[in-house]
């Protein structure tokens, strides 16, 4: 952000930011529902392309959990510790202060969560068990980014 951005901006932006990522782990929470409702170990990957419902769901929830932890660490974040008077570094300068500052649990399962992006976007057609491992990983950190959600809203 630029230095003529005033507070009264940062506080703005930092509370649209808060209407973005509750809504979005909103929608995140009931996707999961959903998925786990079908098969708790997803063994329906394995005829993926027979169901295209799930496919749906399967898109839903990779593109949620992105988001979401995107939103919190790439937007949120930075824009929560200007506003805290709170210096703006690297990434990972951001998410050891957050760390430091009880926003996050860990930054390694933060930067784990984010690792898992990579594979739930791009092995998504090739590596079916990676994909399996991948999903369900993301699903056990999906509290991790509740947690955060609310920590940021509150």
């Amino acid at each position: 952000m630029s230095d003529k951005v005033t507070r009264t901006d940062l506080a703005a932006r930092q509370e649209h930011l808060r209407r973005v990522v509750i809504k979005e782990c909103d929608y995140l929470l009931y996707t999961v529902e959903k998925l786990s409702q079908v098969d708790p170990q997803f063994n329906w990957l394995d005829a993926l392309e027979q169901n295209a419902e799930l496919t749906e769901r399967l898109d839903a929830f990779v593109s949620r959990f992105c988001r979401l932890q995107d939103t919190l660490g790439d937007k949120l974040l930075p824009v929560y510790l200007k506003m805290q008077l709170e210096p703006i570094g690297t990434v990972l300068d951001n998410l050891n202060r957050a760390e430091k500052l009880g926003l996050i649990p860990s930054v390694a399962d933060w930067i784990e969560a984010r690792s898992l992006r990579n594979s739930l976007v791009h092995e998504y057609i090739e590596d079916m068990d990676l994909l399996r491992q991948s999903i369900l990983r993301a699903l056990e950190l999906v509290p991790m980014l509740e947690t955060v959600t609310q920590k940021f809203c509150q």
